[in-house]
């Protein structure tokens, strides 16, 4: 018990290293991106001001796809190590990803009524193609939950990960490739479409939102060691033997 518990810290103190300092970049730099959005970013002449949610939609789009993507990488090494601990990296990414998911969303229909008049276009491969890659996430709990045994529901969550992973950049080639409706390929031009200082802003604010993804990962690693160790420590002052825990979603650390 004295060496799970001094390991359960050891993980809890490696993870929540830095995260004051992430927290502060984040927040700086988040505040930096906003305010060049609305201060120093022109205006699009045919959008007006609606199309300063560019700002956040299409960062939080990126960095949600790339925590999907991140998730498969970290399931790897679970099958290759059978670590649960990266297991658990793996379903932090994930559960993040899903969460800024419904931020894409939400912000996407918000611009499309603005600009389209409509809240979302069905016929629209760059609309469908993100709604689908987040149901196909979505099923991910779901499955977990399903299987009572944590080996096995690491293994199969940890095979799924992978492969949904694998479809994301196949997903995200596949839409380059098709005929646009309404949606704008901002990236798809040499020169990308974008000015000097938008370029300057979107990056400001990709990297804003990249540290705030790494600054909740980690919060949620070191939230979810303590209270492993805090479940630990419980146990053994009450004299109680380690017992297997109820059924759950989420994978424990070991």
């Amino acid at each position: 018990m004295t060496s799970s518990t001094n390991s359960s810290s050891r993980g809890s103190d490696s993870y929540g290293r830095g995260l004051p300092f992430l927290a502060a970049a984040a927040c700086v730099v988040l505040t930096a991106g906003f305010g060049l959005a609305v201060f120093y970013a022109p205006s699009d002449l045919d959008q007006g001001l609606i199309q300063k949610i560019f700002y956040l939609h299409v960062p939080l789009a990126i960095v949600t796809l790339g925590g999907f993507v991140a998730g498969g990488v970290f399931a790897i090494g679970h099958l290759r190590t059978g670590d649960r601990r990266w297991d658990v990296r793996s379903y932090v990414s994930i559960h993040l990803s899903l969460v800024l998911g419904v931020a894409v969303l939400l912000t996407g229909a918000i611009w499309a009524r603005a600009s389209w008049g409509i809240w979302w276009e069905w016929k629209e491969p760059t609309l469908v193609s993100f709604l689908v890659v987040f149901l196909l996430y979505a099923t991910y709990q779901p499955l977990r939950f399903s299987i009572e045994d944590p080996e096995r529901q690491g293994r199969y969550a940890s095979v799924f990960a992978i492969t949904a992973g694998a479809f994301v950049p196949l997903n995200f080639m596949a839409v380059r490739m098709a005929e646009p409706l309404i949606h704008p390929r901002v990236f798809a031009a040499a020169d990308s479409g974008l000015e000097g200082s938008m370029w300057l802003t979107f990056l400001v604010c990709l990297t804003g939102m990249a540290l705030l993804f790494v600054t909740l990962w980690k919060y949620e690693m070191t939230s979810k060691h303590t209270a492993q160790q805090l479940r630990a420590l419980r146990r053994a002052l009450a004299g109680e033997e380690s017992r297997a825990e109820s059924r759950s979603a989420a994978p424990s650390v070991s």
